[in-house]
């Protein structure tokens, strides 16, 4: 009997590969946890069950388990074997669990901690990425993908995050194009640390993550928290939770209202979890109501610029591969005019992906105005094409523009015509338009909102809507896919 058949052999060969004493006093030096304890901390006791282990220079622990009873796939790599370097046996590991995940429906937690390619591989660890990369795009839409940079996450390295659809960079960790070296001499300037150009803080206000955590606990409870209110994968419900009132009032509302107020005010207690917060004025969120999880969408106030039209975009996206319900709060005064031509014409292109957005899901979406709807805003995310329900609130303005931009080019007359100060005969114009051509009621009686609604009853009539459509049954001609404007 050789060595390897050997079961005292083999079991001797994976406790040294466990303890890798050299490899874990480097990693305990840094400060981090090791990928294996990574690992125990996000999985429920007991569960994982390791793959490939004897496959020890491959650089990443691989394997599956539950939290909160609920199978998940996990992939850390392994700064301790090799500083985590992607080569030809480590994309063999990931691509076998990307695959399993596929065809069992099982969402799959990457984290990354790896100083890049294998150099002595050559063209075979660039080949490495692309399998990767390749199994990533493919399983989009499929499973859910949640990615952790707790260490560098650099060059090509990187697209493994963006190609998730939830993005977690802890303190120590680093999303880059380039490593610090490269990047101190094309910019001229010392970069020591790679945390310095794409640290947790800087990738979410950049957009590139959505949740900057200042340790890898937190960065873990985190993914464990968006584990629990997501669905498992794209022919599943998300997990349904304890109900509450659903007919509880939100007090102290009304028009112009901050949007993250009301997502917090309207969502069940401590249920809300933002993603992607400071970058942009808008926001968005995961949350419950009534139990139901639900993608929370804030156009943010004022004029609505090409990034949190991106922003919002992706996030419905998101959303509809896994049929989440869409709740979009509207108050923005329209486009944000721009003084380059590049940045305006990047505004029509990101209008663009909105409107393509909304329009391509299936899911239910439920829309309130809460304060003004002018313009793309109300075009995009809030008309009853791209709307299952639109709620509007009393003051609200629903209008192709603003009541003093209307005024300036169908109100000259009246203005030229008054006797007093121009000024206050423009502001008296606009403000009649919006009472009285642009007001919520106006749009109710013309049928463009189903219903002008108390604030205070903004939950109930959500949920309500939410419960009417549980049912819909929704589905785009078929096709390969459509032409996303990117």
């Amino acid at each position: 009997m050789s060595t390897l058949q050997d079961l005292n052999q083999v079991l001797s060969r994976k406790q040294d590969i466990l303890e890798n004493a050299a490899g874990v006093e480097k990693i305990k030096k840094s400060g981090k946890l090791t990928a294996r304890e990574r690992v125990v901390l996000l999985l429920d006791d007991g569960s994982f069950m390791e793959q490939a282990l004897l496959l020890s220079d491959a650089g990443v622990v691989t394997g599956s388990g539950t939290v909160d009873g609920r199978p998940v796939y996990v992939v850390a790599q392994d700064f301790a074997v090799m500083d985590g370097a992607v080569g030809a046996k480590q994309a063999k590991k990931i691509v076998k669990v990307l695959e399993l995940a596929r065809k069992t429906g099982t969402p799959v937690v990457l984290m990354c901690d790896s100083n890049g390619a294998r150099v002595g591989e050559g063209a075979a660890a660039l080949e490495a990425y692309t399998d990767i990369f390749a199994h990533m795009a493919r399983l989009s839409g499929v499973v859910p993908m949640i990615t952790m940079v707790l260490g560098p996450c650099v060059g090509a390295a990187a697209m493994m995050a963006e190609l998730s659809d939830l993005v977690i960079v802890a303190k120590e960790g680093a999303l880059l194009c380039a490593g610090p070296q490269v990047i101190s001499a094309t910019m001229g300037k010392d970069v020591k640390k790679a945390t310095e150009l794409g640290g947790a803080k800087i990738a979410v206000e950049n957009g590139v993550a959505h949740f900057a955590c200042e340790t890898e606990e937190e960065a873990l409870a985190t993914a464990k928290k968006l584990l629990g209110v997501l669905p498992a994968n794209n022919l599943e419900d998300a997990p349904f939770s304890v109900e509450e009132d659903m007919n509880r009032a939100l007090d102290g509302l009304s028009a112009g209202a901050d949007g993250m107020d009301v997502i917090n005010a309207m969502a069940d207690a401590g249920s809300v979890i933002e993603a992607g917060k400071g970058y942009t004025g808008a926001a968005t969120a995961f949350g419950k109501l009534a139990g139901r999880t639900v993608a929370f969408v804030y156009t943010g106030k004022g004029d609505i610029c090409d990034k949190r039209m991106e922003k919002i975009a992706r996030f419905v996206r998101f959303a509809d591969c896994y049929n989440i319900p869409v709740v979009s709060l509207i108050d923005s005064t329209g486009f944000e005019i721009f003084k380059t031509a590049d940045r305006q014409m990047n505004v029509v292109k990101a209008a663009a992906k909105l409107v393509y957005a909304y329009s391509e899901a299936t899911t239910v979406k439920v829309c309130v105005v809460i304060g003004n709807a002018i313009g793309a805003s109300y075009v995009a995310m809030g008309g009853s094409a791209n709307s299952d329900a639109t709620f509007a609130w009393p003051g609200a303005c629903i209008s192709p523009l603003t009541g003093e931009a209307a005024i300036a080019i169908w109100g000259k007359d009246d203005i030229n015509n008054s006797k007093g100060d121009a000024v206050a005969a423009r502001k008296e114009l606009a403000a009649k338009y919006e009472a009285e051509v642009a007001d919520g009621v106006n749009a109710a009686v013309e049928g463009l909102v189903d219903d002008v609604i108390d604030p205070a009853d903004t939950r109930k009539m959500v949920i309500a809507a939410l419960e009417l459509m549980s049912s819909k049954r929704d589905s785009n001609p078929p096709k390969k896919h459509g032409n996303l404007p990117l």
